[in-house]
């Protein structure tokens, strides 16, 4: 089973707010995911992206791939050197 950390459209038309959840890579894009993460608003004023990064790092301990657009929204938060710290240590 691949795992997969990727976003989960939600919201209304022409107003979306994306969960970041870990999925099986089989299941639908707004269909049944593993955890939910955080989330992402890119229609707000300032941008909003909340993170848990311990559980973020679990999964990337896991083996979860990360997509490429939550692959940058880590790397904007931090989670990334986090986990490359974690790794040396």
């Amino acid at each position: 089973m691949s795992v997969k950390i990727r976003l989960k459209r939600m919201g209304a038309k022409k107003k979306p707010f994306y969960r970041i959840v870990v999925a099986d890579s089989r299941s639908p894009r707004d269909g049944r995911f593993i955890e939910e993460l955080g989330f992402y608003n890119p229609v707000a004023e300032q941008k909003e992206i909340r993170i848990d990064d311990e559980k973020a790092i679990k999964w990337l301990k896991n083996g979860a791939k990360p997509t490429d657009t939550v692959l940058g929204l880590f790397k904007k938060n931090g989670v990334i050197e986090k986990f490359e710290e974690s790794k040396k240590a």
